[in-house]
């Protein structure tokens, strides 16, 4: 490599062949640049995010006293995660994707499904 008098950043071409990284981040096992990111790359991390958002959302109803109707947003959180991991693409499934697409989808759908049931099947108690 030629050495660069103004001091800019290897070309990726020069970066992928050296190692080197440029200001915008490192060079993967690809040659591309990892640049840093402050968004998903796929469909998958969007809706994981928003699932994680529905829980965290549904623990904030639950700590107020509501637990019923919280504990029924996690559940529609899970169903829909279930749903979305058998429509997505494995490649776009992102974060969603642990193990295989079904599998996937019947342990998401039978925990939000247990959790709507035990929301729905529990007596009102009297305050005390």
């Amino acid at each position: 490599m030629t050495e660069d008098p103004v001091g800019d950043p290897p070309a990726p071409e020069e970066a992928a062949e050296t190692g080197e990284t440029g200001e915008t981040g490192e060079i993967g096992e690809d040659g591309a640049d990892a640049t840093r990111r402050w968004f998903p790359a796929r469909i998958g991390g969007i809706v994981y995010l928003v699932i994680l958002a529905a829980t965290i959302v549904g623990l904030g109803i639950v700590a107020t006293g509501a637990w019923r109707n919280g504990t029924r947003l996690i559940a529609i959180g899970l169903v829909a995660a279930a749903v979305m991991r058998v429509i997505l693409p494995e490649p776009q499934a992102g974060m969603l994707a642990v193990r295989h697409r079904l599998l996937d989808a019947a342990i998401l759908a039978g925990l939000g499904g247990a959790i709507a049931f035990l929301a729905s099947s529990i007596p009102n108690q009297p305050p005390l």
